[in-house]
């Protein structure tokens, strides 16, 4: 059994349609991140109203066009949703992600190696940010983003991988 934190991974439409899947569920994995969870699925603009208002306030942190843009661009296709485990997993992955903003995301992170669009690009042009992966922001979060995406009885945390072994708190 894991000891570490959980955490979602949404693989975006842009991210899907660029055939990047393989890629970035391999960076999780060498990191030594544990998947338990995985489904490829259309949602309703209610359930990401949910997800990024009810749970993430971005109509408060970010603004009401900027909420809107974000729903159309969520909508242009299947995400890949994700639940990974592992030693401050939280923490980790938004390591790994990179920046929001493509542009200021630095070369080595999933947003820096595939993605470059600025946030004043976006706005321009009235579209949302194509930057992959939506990452859970803290522990809090990712709780109630794992609880909305998917049910328990879709989670698999009952095997252990090899990072593990090496991860566990060993008792003397």
């Amino acid at each position: 059994m894991t000891h570490g934190e959980k955490t979602l991974v949404l693989i975006k439409p842009d991210a899907i349609q660029r055939g990047l899947i393989g890629e970035i569920i391999t960076r999780f994995e060498k990191v030594g991140l544990k998947l338990v969870g995985a489904k490829m699925v259309e949602p309703s603009k209610d359930h990401y109203f949910h997800h990024y208002e009810n749970i993430g306030k971005m109509v408060s942190r970010r603004g009401q066009k900027a909420f809107d843009v974000t729903l159309d661009m969520m909508q242009m296709g299947p995400v890949l949703a994700l639940v990974l485990t592992g030693v401050e997993a939280v923490a980790l992955v938004r390591k790994m992600v990179g920046a929001t903003e493509p542009k200021s995301a630095v070369p080595g992170t999933i947003r820096g190696d595939y993605s470059h669009m600025s946030f004043g690009h976006a706005d321009a042009n009235d579209v949302g940010i194509p930057n992959l992966v939506h990452a859970s922001g803290d522990t809090t979060e990712a709780a109630a983003e794992i609880a909305h995406w998917f049910s328990e009885a879709e989670l698999f945390d009952g095997y252990e991988t090899v990072h593990e072994k090496f991860t566990q708190t060993r008792k003397k």
